[in-house]
């Protein structure tokens, strides 16, 4: 992700979530050493979905993915999370970990697919709705970082 995929990185999480995260969120994001923001491109190099993944203390944290409402069904989103756990690896983390709304059984089947698996709730975890949040996480391995 660099400063020109904002604009089509904020079309798609405005129209992804209730309360999205603002454009200098993820310009700070950009400038973050541990941060790991980059967008799956279209052949046109139009933004077909985005990911921020953190790596801080040998873990990673999968803090925002979305895939544009166009493109959703064909393998965008788990071409991210699997980019994600593959830099998570080459960063040196061992496992990888995310929030998921409770109500979001799409993405929840995507994840478990990949091999996450349930760890908790947090409550109320979306200040947006009140929903709750499923915490995830999975073992990232050595055969990961390729």
């Amino acid at each position: 992700m660099v400063a020109g995929d904002l604009d089509g990185v904020m079309a798609i999480e405005e129209a992804s979530f209730p309360t999205p995260w603002s454009r200098g969120m993820f310009s700070e994001d950009l400038t973050r050493p541990f941060s790991r923001p980059f967008v799956a491109e279209g052949p046109s190099g139009e933004v077909l979905g985005y990911a921020v993944c953190w790596n801080v203390a040998g873990e990673s944290h999968l803090l925002n993915i979305a895939v544009h409402p166009e493109s959703r069904g064909r393998g965008v989103g788990e071409a991210l999370v699997r980019e994600c756990i593959r830099r998570g690896a080459r960063a040196g983390s061992a496992r990888i970990h995310l929030e998921v709304r409770v109500g979001n059984e799409e993405a929840q089947g995507l994840y478990r697919r990949l091999g996450f698996v349930f760890q908790g709730i947090r409550k109320r975890y979306y200040a947006d709705t009140g929903e709750d949040a499923m915490l995830l996480s999975r073992e990232i391995r050595n055969g990961d970082a390729s």
